[in-house]
């Protein structure tokens, strides 16, 4: 039985690995790893709220809104004022931010056949299912939602 430690080290070797191959395939395209992860939780439905963008990415909100600003600026996402909430804004992905979207997945899908490779189909949903259980155990009030999954495509 692990006490945690071996855990939390793997993890972050597995993360670091990740962020840092995923950096250097989205940089010809000018969007960094975490950026990704925002044009990917917006393409997973219709237009957001920020602080509900910032929950789908276990992100906190001033991160979330940095990386907007910078995305905005490039045409990648729309922020819109929110129907109902006069404090709350929505944001979408654009045309364009759909398009690069689909350049970044496809510039992603080595990485992720690789982060697969040595896992079986239905290990891969089990490392999901407990990753997913054990950041709802550490955060049980803000759960991330589900993870991102599907390519582009299969969302149209």
């Amino acid at each position: 039985m692990t006490d945690g430690h071996e855990l939390a080290i793997a993890l972050r070797a597995a993360y670091l690995a990740l962020h840092r191959r995923s950096e250097a395939a989205f940089a010809a395209l000018g969007v960094t790893a975490d950026q990704f992860v925002l044009l990917a939780a917006l393409d997973r439905g219709d237009a957001l709220t920020q602080r509900e963008l910032a929950r789908r990415m276990s992100s906190d909100p001033s991160t979330v809104r940095a990386m907007l600003v910078l995305l905005e600026q490039r045409g990648l996402v729309g922020r819109d004022a929110h129907p109902t909430d006069a404090r709350a804004r929505t944001v979408a992905l654009t045309a364009e931010g759909k398009s690069v979207l689909r350049q970044l997945w496809a510039a992603g899908e080595s990485i992720r056949a690789q982060m697969l490779g040595g896992l079986r189909p239905e290990e891969a949903s089990t490392l999901v299912a407990f990753l997913t259980r054990a950041a709802r155990g550490l955060t049980p009030e803000a759960a991330p939602g589900p993870p991102i999954s599907h390519s582009p495509e299969d969302q149209q």
